[in-house]
C-alpha cells in the first residue's frame, strides 16, 4: 500500500525556555492510503498535538513529517496554507463553523477559497448536505442547529474540497449516541466510496470500535499499533 503520512522521530516541546512541556517524545508512525485510523490515549498524551502537526497547524520541535509525499516542514506559510486547502479537511471538536453563514455557505466556504465556480459550489454543497441528512437545514445558521447537526455540517465542509485526508480531533466528544453513530457511518461511507484517508484523535470507544487501525499514545510516544 501507498504510505501517505510518515511521521519520523517527531518531538514537540512547548515553552522550551521556561517550563518545558514534552507533548511528543519521538513519535514514529505511518498511515497508508485509505486507512480509517484512530489515535487514542488519555487526555494530555499528545494525540491532538500529533494531529495538528500532521495537518501543518503546529510545527514539530524536531523530527520529520511527510504528507502525500511532501515534506511539509519545508513549505513556507503560504505554501502550507495552499497545501492544506487542496489536500486536508479538518473536523474539530468545537465545530468551528462561521456563525453568520448558513449551513450551505459554511460548506461552500473552502470551495470559494479554491476559486471553484458558483455552479460547482452549489452542486457539491447540496450533494454533501443531502449525504449527511441535512437537506432541509441548508439555510439554517449554526445557532439554529443542534450540536450533532453542526458537526455534520463540519464534516460536509471538510469533504467539500475533495481532500485526500480528513483529520478529525475528538469529533464526537460533544455528541449523543445517535448523532455519533450517524456521523461515523457517514465518514465510513466517504472513506470507502471516495478513498479518503481518515485519522482521528479520540478517546471515544464508539470511534475506536469503527476504526480499522488503532494507535495508542502514552506520554508522547506510540506504545501500541493494532490493525483489525
Amino acid at each position: 500500500m501507498n504510505k501517505v503520512i510518515e511521521v519520523n522521530g517527531v518531538k514537540k516541546i512547548y515553552n522550551p525556555d521556561t517550563l518545558p512541556v514534552h507533548a511528543l517524545r519521538g513519535v514514529n508512525m505511518e498511515v497508508e492510503e485509505g486507512e480509517f485510523t484512530a489515535i487514542v490515549g488519555p487526555s494530555g498524551c499528545g494525540k491532538s498535538t500529533l494531529l495538528n502537526i500532521i495537518g501543518g497547524i503546529d510545527n514539530p520541535t524536531s523530527g520529520g513529517i511527510r504528507v502525500g509525499g511532501i515534506d511539509i516542514s519545508t513549505l513556507s506559510s503560504n505554501q502550507l496554507i495552499d497545501f492544506r486547502k487542496e489536500n486536508i479537511g479538518f473536523v474539530f471538536q468545537a465545530y468551528n463553523l462561521i456563525p453568520v453563514l448558513t449551513a450551505k455557505e459554511n460548506v461552500e466556504f473552502v470551495m470559494l477559497l479554491q476559486n471553484k465556480s458558483k455552479a460547482e459550489r452549489t452542486h457539491r454543497s447540496e450533494e454533501l448536505l443531502n449525504a449527511v441528512g441535512l437537506d432541509d437545514k441548508m439555510t439554517k445558521r449554526p445557532s439554529e442547529l443542534s450540536g450533532g447537526q453542526q458537526q455534520r455540517v463540519a464534516v460536509a465542509r471538510a469533504l467539500a474540497s475533495r481532500p485526500k485526508f480528513i483529520l478529525a480531533d475528538e469529533p464526537t466528544a460533544n455528541l449523543d449516541s445517535t448523532s455519533t453513530s450517524t456521523l461515523l457511518d457517514i465518514m465510513k461511507e466517504m472513506n470507502e466510496k471516495e478513498g479518503i484517508t481518515f485519522v482521528f484523535s479520540t478517546h471515544d470507544q464508539r470511534v475506536i470500535d469503527k476504526a480499522r487501525r488503532v494507535l495508542t499514545i502514552e506520554d508522547g510516544v506510540v506504545v501500541k499499533d493494532e490493525r483489525k
